[in-house]
């Protein structure tokens, strides 16, 4: 097979959360200040997309010029988000049964996310990540922190897997995500989720359902990279 491994990114791209983290967003900018508009909100959006809770946080802090400490800002959002995760979050569409073709396959799969551990915890044990993904779920905790768009997180699934980067498939929603995993030599598929292709530009390939991805011709075919 020309691939061996396929790596998904969760928020956005197998867990539908993205509507929680733009409301927690717009919830948290609307409770420190009160004349922000829409179009600061909705570039707001566009900027902390598929960044890690802390880095979404300061961009917030640092575009609004707010008082608040950081530390702040992120347990609130992060409190936010947690009581919306426990009753909310659910499989994107047509993920399970991508997966199942991929189960059939002699692909390895695992995680690697932005999310803190609150969160992956959450989402692990609402969805049964772990039955699915075994061990191989690797979030920012174990790369000290560092987030997407630095190609680490992909980097350290890709090794934990006992996989070259340049043999995975990793699989994103955002322009970080995709920029983290080409930067680790892989091949980048972007699922339009978020129905932004200008933030998937970057990936591969880009798609709009699981269903559209052929693991036949991806794994079998030459596949030329950008």
């Amino acid at each position: 097979m020309k691939y061996k491994a396929i790596i998904f990114d969760m928020d956005g791209t197998i867990v539908d959360s993205d509507h929680i983290w733009d409301t927690v967003t717009r919830e948290l900018i609307l409770s420190k200040v009160a004349d922000a508009q829409e179009h600061h909100l909705e570039e707001i959006q566009n900027k902390v997309k598929g960044l890690a809770l802390h880095a979404s946080c300061h961009v917030i802090k640092e575009y609004f010029d707010l008082e608040h400490e950081l530390v702040h800002l992120i347990a609130e959002k992060k409190q936010r988000a947690l009581l919306k995760y426990q009753e909310q979050i659910h499989f994107i569409e047509g993920f399970l049964d991508f997966l199942l073709k991929v189960q059939a396959t002699e692909l390895k799969i695992g995680i690697a996310t932005n999310a803190d551990d609150h969160t992956l915890e959450a989402s692990i044990k609402k969805l049964k990540l772990d039955v699915i993904f075994g061990e191989h779920i690797y979030n920012i905790t174990h790369v000290n922190n560092k987030h997407k768009p630095a190609p680490d997180l992909y980097l350290h699934a890709a090794g934990k897997l006992g996989i070259d980067p340049k043999d995975c498939i990793a699989i994103e929603d955002s322009h970080h995500g995709i920029r983290a995993a080409v930067d680790a030599g892989m091949f980048c598929i972007g699922i339009n989720t978020s129905k932004n292709r200008e933030h998937l530009k970057e990936s591969h390939l880009i798609i709009e359902h699981y269903d559209e991805i052929c693991l036949k011709t991806l794994l079998y075919n030459k596949t030329d990279k950008k």
